[in-house]
């Protein structure tokens, strides 16, 4: 399954668990703190929208970064307020139009061109696996809230190779420096093929199911209640600190949040 199908796909399952939600639902807390449903559909437009406009108008994006503030929160809480505005069936038409545009655009893009993004230009087929990291993180919190089971298959591939690219970002997060130390990465897919990155003679190694690697670099799942090992102790520092998202690491998931 190509990355565009995929995230297609993913869009599609997060529509799925809300689309009839009842309207008291939307305001029901995640286990992000502070942040309801709505808060993760609004989220989640703002950060298509800001996908879709880089892959359309390069330009435009670029006026609109260089508008931001140095101060993360601010800006994301900036551009979630006019989704956050509307009524939950506005919302929902709203999310459903922004993801359908921006796929649309990102579509259109030559696989060998490059498409501004916020700190490095990106090609399409990254972004999109950017996005892919973005409805599976997000979307586990509306699961996690509304008490519904996710089905995965092999289309995690696409979020398992962007976690292993962005390997530093947990380092970067945190103001620490990324060794240099090569890693092995040996991930079981949903269908049971293994997915290897990273020379096989690495000292540094990880490995384990391909799902609760997703949930790790979200950070939706406390490192020790995964079914992840690590070999050498760089790489059993980097499960503590793994992110495959710029920005503020924020808190996490605590050890036996979750019953499953």
């Amino acid at each position: 399954m190509d990355v565009l199908t995929a995230l297609t796909a993913t869009g599609d399952d997060v529509d799925r668990m809300v689309a009839d939600l009842a309207p008291d639902k939307w305001s029901r807390l995640t286990p992000a703190p502070g942040w309801t449903v709505k808060h993760q559909i609004a989220h989640l437009t703002a950060i298509f929208a800001l996908a879709g406009l880089a892959a359309a108008d390069g330009d435009r994006f670029r006026a609109l970064l260089s508008s931001l503030s140095d101060d993360f929160d601010a800006n994301v809480d900036a551009a979630m307020a006019p989704h956050l505005a509307l009524d939950p069936d506005a919302l929902l038409a709203r999310w459903q139009q922004t993801r359908a545009t921006a796929i649309g655009a990102l579509a259109a893009v030559p696989p060998d061109a490059a498409v501004p993004w916020l700190v490095n230009p990106l090609p399409p087929q990254v972004l999109a696996s950017a996005g892919l990291m973005e409805l599976f993180g997000h979307g586990q919190d509306i699961a996690d809230a509304l008490g519904v089971h996710r089905d995965w298959d092999d289309r995690l591939g696409h979020l398992v190779g962007f976690a292993v690219r962005t390997k530093d970002f947990g380092y970067l997060a945190r103001g620490e420096q990324p060794p240099a130390d090569e890693f092995r990465f040996e991930i079981t897919a949903p269908s049971g093929q293994r997915w290897d990155f990273g020379p096989e003679d690495a000292d540094q190694r990880v490995e384990g199911p391909a799902v609760d690697f997703c949930l790790l670099v979200t950070r939706r799942r406390h490192h020790a209640d995964l079914a992840l090992k690590a070999h050498g102790d760089l790489a059993t520092r980097w499960l503590e600190i793994a992110q495959a998202y710029r920005g503020p690491a924020g808190e996490g998931r605590r050890p036996g949040q979750f019953a499953d």
